[in-house]
Order: structure tokens, then C-alpha cells, then sequence
């Protein structure tokens, strides 16, 4: 069984940063498309960011591209989410997901393995 753990998350002022960490064991992690999705309340799940599983192909919403970067390392069953220049708006709770194909790394519905979350809030 995949099992999936988010960390790193807390509270941070806005213009901080902060880098999420999201360990997978009981699978072959290198086989994994990873991704971040963020859910804030009252707002659908909605998609931050997402890298191959060699790590050479990252990918980015609009709204967080230039701030956040995803990298992984495929030895220790890691995948890296680096936030710079936080907003307000980026206040959510993170998941970490995991996806076996090549379906759409932007929709949620494509993985198959998720994390419980960690909260990130950025004050004003």
C-alpha cells in the first residue's frame, strides 16, 4: 500500500518562504508523476504544481509560476515544494499527490495516491 506524507507546512508571513516535503513509501516512488494541489475553504482543489518521475520536467500553475519549485529525489522517496515571495492567497492546505501514468498532471481526478495535507497560512 502507497503511503503518502505531507510536511513542512505552517505559518508565514506574507514575502516568507517556506518548502514543503512529501515522503513515499510502500511503492516504487520513481515510477510516480507528483504533484501539489491546494484546497482553501470553500474552493475547490485546484493544482499547483506537478514533475515527471525522472524530476527533468516540472510544471506550474499560472498563479504560483516564478515562486514555487518542485524538484524530487527519487533516492529518498522525496518530492520538494519551494515557496518564495508567499501571499495571502496562497493560504491553503497542500496535498501531495501521487500519479502511475501520464494522464493529466493538472487534474486531481488523474492520482491515484494522496496525502492527509498540511496547512499553510500566510499572514498579512
Amino acid at each position: 500500500q502507497v503511503h503518502v506524507v505531507e510536511s513542512g507546512g505552517g505559518l508565514v508571513q506574507a514575502g516568507g518562504s517556506m518548502t514543503l516535503s512529501c515522503a513515499v513509501s510502500g511503492g516504487t516512488f520513481s515510477s510516480y508523476a507528483m504533484g501539489w494541489f491546494r484546497q482553501a475553504p470553500g474552493q475547490e482543489r485546484e493544482f499547483v504544481s506537478a514533475i515527471n518521475w525522472s524530476g527533468n520536467s516540472p510544471y506550474y500553475a499560472v498563479s504560483v509560476k516564478g515562486r514555487f519549485t518542485i524538484s524530487r529525489e527519487n533516492a529518498k522517496n522525496t518530492v520538494y515544494l519551494q515557496m518564495r515571495s508567499l501571499k495571502p492567497e496562497d493560504t491553503a492546505v497542500y496535498y501531495c499527490a501521487g500519479q502511475l501514468g501520464y494522464g493529466d498532471y493538472a487534474d486531481h481526478r488523474e492520482y491515484q495516491y494522496w496525502g492527509q495535507g498540511t496547512q499553510v497560512t500566510v499572514s498579512s
